[in-house]
C-alpha cells in the first residue's frame, strides 16, 4: 500500500510538474505556432515513453532474467525515437537555406534524443527506487511475521513450565493433607483462566499482571511455613500501563523454586516500579538449592529472547549471584523515544 502511494506521487510530480517545466524550455511560442502538430506529438510521446517504462518495470524484467524482453523494450523504444526525429517538417516552414533547415532539424533531432534520455533516466531511477523500497517493505514484513511466530512459540514454552511448577506445588499440598488444599486449587483456578485469557494478547495493563502475579504468590504462601517469608511492593502510577503479558512471572517462579525453605529462615522480595516511560522489576532471594547444571532455566531463556524481540535495546536484564543472593533486574523503556 505504501509502495502503491508513493509511486503515484511519483507519477504526478513527473506528469504535473517535471515535464510541463521541461517543455518550457523549449521555444514554445514559435512552435506552438508553426510546429504545432510536432510539439503535441513530442509531449505525447515523452508522457507515453515513460509510462511504457513504468509498467514495464525494467528492474522486475531483470531479477526475472527475461533479458529478451528488456532487449525488445529498449529496441521498440530506440526506434520509435528514432522515427520520431523525421517528423516531416511544415511545408511553409521550408525554405531554400539549406544551412537554417539544417540547424533547424538538429535542434528538433537533439530536443528528441535529450526527452529520450531523460525520461529513460528518470523512469529507471524511479522503477529501481520503488523496486527497492518494495523489497524493504517486504523484508520487513516477513520479519515481523517471524517474530510473531517465535513468540508465539516462546509463550507456548513459558506457559507449561508454569503450569507444571504450580501443578508441583499443588501435588504437595494434597499429599500433605493440608486445609488450605481447597483454597489453593480456587486460586489455581484463577491463575489458569487469566493464563488462558490473556495467551493470545500483545500488551495487558499492568495492573493485571501484577493482580496475576499477586494471585501466584498467595497461591505460593499456601504450601509455605513462617520460616519464608515474602515481601511484595508495588509502586505504579497508572494501572493501564501496557506490558506484554506473563514477562515477569518466570522470574518469581525462580524465586520461590530455589529461595523458600522449610526450616531455615529466608526472604523473598518482589519490587515492581512503573511509570508512563519506565518499568523496573526487581527480585531478591537467599539460594536454598540450585539449579543442577548451573545455568538459566529455559523460561528466563525464553523471557530474554521475548525481550529482544519486543524491546530491542529497549530493556536490561540483568541477573546474578552475590554472597549466596540472588538477584534479577529488569528494566524496560516502554516508550521508544528514539
Amino acid at each position: 500500500m505504501r509502495k502503491n502511494r508513493i509511486a503515484i506521487y511519483v507519477d504526478l510530480l513527473f506528469c504535473l510538474v517535471i515535464i510541463p517545466l521541461s517543455v518550457m524550455l523549449l521555444p514554445v511560442d514559435r512552435w506552438i505556432v508553426h510546429n504545432t502538430a510536432f510539439l503535441v506529438t513530442l509531449v505525447a510521446y515523452v508522457y507515453l515513453l515513460y509510462f511504457v517504462y513504468r509498467v514495464a518495470c525494467l528492474p522486475k524484467l531483470f531479477m526475472r532474467k527475461k533479458y529478451v524482453a528488456i532487449l525488445l523494450l529498449f529496441a521498440s523504444t530506440v526506434t520509435v525515437t528514432a522515427l520520431l526525429t523525421y517528423f516531416p517538417v511544415p511545408a511553409e516552414r521550408i525554405t531554400g537555406d539549406t544551412v537554417m533547415m539544417n540547424a533547424r532539424m538538429s535542434m528538433r533531432r537533439q530536443t528528441i534524443w535529450f526527452y529520450f534520455l531523460i525520461v529513460t533516466g528518470f523512469s529507471l531511477a524511479i522503477d529501481v527506487t520503488i523496486e527497492l523500497f518494495r523489497q524493504i517493505i517486504s523484508r520487513q514484513e516477513i520479519e515481523t511475521e517471524k517474530n510473531k511466530a517465535e513468540l508465539a512459540l516462546y509463550k507456548a514454552q513459558i506457559n507449561p513450565h508454569f503450569l507444571f511448577n504450580t501443578l508441583n506445588t499443588l501435588y504437595a499440598l494434597v499429599l500433605s493433607g493440608s486445609d488450605k488444599t481447597e483454597s489453593a486449587f480456587v486460586k489455581f483456578s484463577g491463575i489458569l483462566r487469566y493464563t488462558y485469557s490473556q495467551s493470545g494478547a500483545e500488551q495487558i495493563p499492568i495492573e493485571d499482571e501484577l493482580e496475576y502475579i499477586r494471585q501466584y504468590v498467595e497461591l505460593q504462601k499456601l504450601r509455605l511455613n513462617r520460616h519464608t517469608n515474602v515481601e511484595l511492593v508495588c509502586e505504579v502510577t497508572d494501572g493501564r500501563i501496557q506490558i506484554p503479558p506473563m514477562i515477569l512471572i518466570t522470574f518469581v517462579e525462580n524465586a520461590f523454586k530455589y529461595g523458600t525453605s522449610s526450616d531455615t529462615d529466608c526472604t523473598i522480595r518482589i519490587a515492581l516500579k512503573a511509570d508512563e516511560s519506565r518499568m523496573l522489576f526487581e527480585t531478591e532471594n537467599v539460594v536454598m538449592r540450585r539449579r543442577e547444571d548451573k545455568s538459566d532455566g529455559i523460561g528466563i531463556v525464553n523471557c530474554r529472547k521475548r525481550l529482544e524481540l519486543l524491546y530491542p535495546g529497549r530493556y536490561r536484564l540483568e541477573t546474578y549471584e552475590k554472597e549466596g543472593v540472588y538477584r534479577v533486574t529488569l528494566e524496560l523503556k516502554l516508550k521508544n523515544n528514539r
